[in-house]
């Protein structure tokens, strides 16, 4: 666990426990009412003086691990919540290559973390699938895949 002490709040960013998840669908309640699957999610969160801020999940899929449900509710952003749980997340899942949808104005922040842009077609197919709605036209649907090669030497230092 990660722990940052202030003034007036005490921040710690840490994986959530499987009954901790109902926790997390209410703050992705703003983000598409994103729920955890406990056996097939990691979810890593910010708490903020114990309140669950900041979310980010890896998600395992039969060909591979998605990053997504990356999110802050309004009133917190702003405040590098989501540099520490996606960093948190990173550090946890360094081992496996992780594959992600990034919102294209987004990418930079990712790249951050060591994910890289690619092509469409070199997501894992049931990661792609999420997408078939843009048709092959993610760049036109202002979607990035990316990817983030395993190991230890690209993990962002939080």
């Amino acid at each position: 666990m990660t722990e940052q002490e202030g003034s007036t709040s005490s921040i710690a960013t840490r994986e959530l426990r499987s009954d901790e998840f109902t926790a997390a669908a209410r703050v992705w309640v703003g983000y598409h009412n994103t729920k955890g699957d406990p056996d097939h999610d990691r979810i890593f969160g910010v708490f903020d003086q114990g309140e669950l801020v900041s979310l980010a999940r890896c998600k395992r899929h039969p060909d591979g691990m998605e990053v997504d449900g990356v999110y802050t509710p309004q009133e917190f952003r702003g405040r590098g919540h989501a540099k520490r749980a996606v960093g948190a997340l990173v550090e946890a899942c360094h081992n496996d290559a992780l594959f992600m949808h990034s919102v294209a104005h987004l990418a930079a922040f990712y790249g951050e973390f060591g994910f890289l842009p690619i092509d469409e077609k070199d997501l894992p197919p049931t990661i792609r699938e999420r997408y078939e709605f843009a048709l092959g036209n993610m760049e036109g649907s202002d979607v990035q895949p990316m990817r983030r090669i395993p190991g230890i030497d690209r993990l962002f230092q939080i």
